[in-house]
């Protein structure tokens, strides 16, 4: 499958690594340019390209900048994507560590995803956002194993979500349907599911107990 990375940092990198160890064929991009991007290029096969050129031809691709960049992002990002592609936001708002205050999330009250949808102007699917990046290379697992870890999953577009969670079991994890967009707070910070290494069970448990009140520690 061809996938389309926009950012290498911790998740991008290790989706990386193991997307193509996995045989997929991959495009990375970073905000500083294809030049910097030489050394995992290597490491991994995995194409360096400008933002505005990794989705190209992508069946699916990974948005996972900080939440204060998306707006950064190059117009027309998805220009080229096959057709059906499926965006998978990696995204958190962090207003007092990072991200500054952001009126549309904490004053019309849009989840982050849906923050994200209008900036980039496609439906996106919520996973990855709480997951540890070392766990991506580290913790997975084949199907049926006891230890296999589950990651929630959000989205309005049911093919999407789809393709999504079957990615992600191939990558080696469990997935939870955590509703659509507007129910992804259930998964943001500072809830009970987010960084929870366990399995399914757990998992949909965590989701059902999060609060819809942003913690005061991640209001600007």
């Amino acid at each position: 499958m061809k996938i389309g990375i926009i950012g290498a940092g911790n998740i991008g990198g290790n989706l990386t690594r193991r997307l193509t160890a996995l045989g997929h064929d991959v495009s990375v991009a970073n905000s500083r340019g294809p030049h910097t991007l030489t050394e995992l290029a290597e490491e991994t096969g995995a194409r360096p390209v400008r933002a505005e050129e990794a989705a190209r031809g992508a069946e699916i691709v990974v948005v996972t900048v900080p939440f204060k960049a998306v707006p950064d992002l190059p117009s027309g990002l998805l220009d080229g994507a096959a057709e059906g592609v499926a965006v998978i936001d990696t995204g958190n708002y962090y207003p007092r560590e990072r991200d500054g205050r952001i009126a549309a999330v904490e004053d019309e009250g849009l989840t982050e995803s849906r923050w994200t949808e209008r900036h980039i102007g496609h439906p996106v699917i919520k996973a990855f956002n709480g997951t540890y990046a070392q766990d991506i290379l580290d913790r997975h697992r084949p199907a049926g194993a006891p230890d296999r870890l589950a990651l929630p999953v959000a989205g309005d577009d049911e093919a999407a979500k789809a393709k999504v969670r079957a990615l992600i079991d191939e990558l080696g994890f469990d997935t939870v349907d955590a509703g659509g967009i507007d129910d992804s707070w259930r998964q943001q910070p500072d809830t009970p599911v987010y960084g929870l290494r366990e399995g399914v069970e757990a998992v949909t448990k965590a989701l059902s107990e999060a609060s819809p009140e942003r913690p005061a520690a991640f209001r600007g």
